[in-house]
Parts: structure tokens; sequence; C-alpha cells
């Protein structure tokens, strides 16, 4: 007696999206930015303030957020205005700009004993971790957005990266500003990370009068 090959029967799993926002991580609104500032302020947590204004500023990867040195912020005993970072993706440099008050909370988190002898920034709380993770630095940044109500799943680290450079293409329409300013060695990447679409070229145009 023969017994006909029957396809094998497997248990039916949830879809792995089912239920969670994928896709580009939305940048934050300025209402948003100042509302995570007052609650670090509040709360006064340096460390956190001080890298979410630098998180902001620097427009960096997570990857290359975390393992800052302060070095790369200071120089003769003085907050840079500006500073250059080697990307890890690229392997080229990206200068970006440290603002007044992302300077000022700098400074206070270099008085931190938690610092001292640090030769990274955000120094890792045990002794073989030099620096604080991605994935320590993906749970801050969850920490930040849910403390002022957003959904955790719609953003997260590239939230970070992509909140300032979002506003400025949003007030000049300079594409490569941005390009220059992300690090980016090709304008498709710009312009896909931006998620520019046909609508927003109308618009910059429909504003210009020759």
């Amino acid at each position: 007696m023969t017994i006909a090959n029957l396809p094998a029967i497997r248990a039916l799993r949830p879809a792995w999206n089912k239920g969670r926002i994928v896709g580009q991580k939305r940048p934050l609104k300025p209402k948003h930015v100042w509302a995570i500032r007052v609650r670090l302020e509040l709360a006064d947590n340096q460390r956190d303030l001080a890298l979410f204004n630098l998180a902001i500023d620097s427009k960096l990867r997570g990857c290359d957020l975390v393992k800052m040195k302060v070095i790369d912020v200071m120089a003769s005993g003085q907050i840079k205005e500006r500073a250059s970072v080697l990307q890890s993706k690229t392997q080229k440099p990206v200068r970006f700009e440290i603002s007044e008050g992302t300077r000022a909370s700098l400074e206070k988190w270099m008085q931190d004993p938690l610092m001292v002898g640090s030769e990274y920034l955000w120094p890792g709380r045990f002794h073989e971790r030099l620096h604080i993770s991605t994935r320590q630095y993906a749970r801050i940044v969850r920490d930040w957005v849910t403390s002022i109500g957003l959904e955790a799943s719609a953003y997260g680290t590239h939230s970070m990266r992509r909140t300032k450079v979002t506003q400025i293409y949003k007030k000049t329409g300079n594409l490569r500003a941005v390009q220059l300013l992300l690090g980016h060695t090709k304008m498709d990447s710009t312009v896909r990370y931006l998620g520019v679409e046909l609508e927003d070229a109308l618009a910059i145009a429909e504003a210009i009068e020759i």
C-alpha cells in the first residue's frame, strides 16, 4: 500500500510587522524637540540633555554618535562651535555646527563626575564597555519620545538624524545643503532620505517668481 506524499502543514504565524509602523522613522517637530528638552532639564538629566542636543545638531548616524570622543567637540578646554567626525559607513568626514544651547549642555555634562577621565562623550556603565551601545541609544530615544506621548514605533535614532535637516529643507528647499550636512555621497540618497515628492518640488517652484 502506497502512501501519498502530502504537503507539510505549517502553523500560520502572524506577520512580523503586523500592527507596527515600518519604513522611515518620522523626524521630530520643533514642538517635540522643545517638549523633550524641557523634561530633561526639569529632571536635571545632564547626559541625556547633552546627547539629545548633539544628536540633533550633528545629524550623525547612531553608530557614529555613540562613539564620539571628548576631543571631537573640545579644544583647549572649550567646546568647539564646529566639529568634524569620520563616518563609519562612508569613511568620509562630515562637519556640523554645535549651537550655543548644545555647547552649554555639553559643558555641564563635562563637569559630571561620570566624565572624569573618560575618553568618550557617552561612557558606558560597565568597565568593559567604553561607550554606550547603539542599542542603548535606541532605548534612550524611545524613552524620549514616549515621555511626551509619541508612538515609540514611529520614531527611532534616525528621527534624530532627520529632525534638523527636515526643517532646513522645508525652509530653504536646498537639497545640496542637506546632502552635505548628512554626508551623503549621492543626491539620490538625500532625496530618498527626506522623502522628497513631486509636490514638494512644485511647491518650491511656485514660491519662486522671476
